[in-house]
């Protein structure tokens, strides 16, 4: 399934998000900014895109897994959350994982990934008691993993 995702570019020099290979789930998004970011720094990293998702749809940025494994950048809220109504810059809350090392990014560089998804609204209803599963109210870790 294909659906249309109108994208404004709020700096015209920046390169639109692109999959990297056929069939992947995430596009790429890139930094508007050159930063550094250093051990256990939080920072707000600058796409220069803005998107308008349909109703029914949720944008969810999430780290990307070599940047995660080589670098330790990650996502402080991932998957980060984008509304089908907002209309401002996407914007990723980074983190450095690493102890030791401050990690560079270059305006450009590949740094997040954006996996649009179909999303239901969802009618909540109040009830006196739940039906019973197997499961049953057991918490972290009550499946044995």
């Amino acid at each position: 399934m294909t659906i249309t995702v109108p994208i404004k570019r709020l700096d015209p020099e920046v390169e639109l998000p692109s999959y990297a290979y056929p069939g992947d789930a995430g596009l790429d998004l890139r930094s508007a900014a050159t930063l550094d970011i250093a051990p256990y720094e939080r920072v707000l990293i600058p796409t220069g895109l803005a998107i308008a998702l349909p109703d029914g749809y949720a944008g969810f940025v999430q780290p990307r897994s070599g940047m995660a494994l080589k670098r330790g950048l990650s996502i402080v809220n991932t998957p980060g959350l984008i509304d089908a109504r907002y209309r401002g810059e996407l914007k990723v809350i980074a983190i450095n994982l690493d102890a030791h090392e401050t990690i560079h990014i270059e305006r450009g560089e590949r740094i997040a990934q954006l996996v649009i998804q179909e999303v239901p609204v969802v009618d909540l209803v109040e009830v006196d008691e739940l039906d019973e599963t197997e499961r049953g109210s057991g918490g972290f870790g009550s499946s044995g993993a």
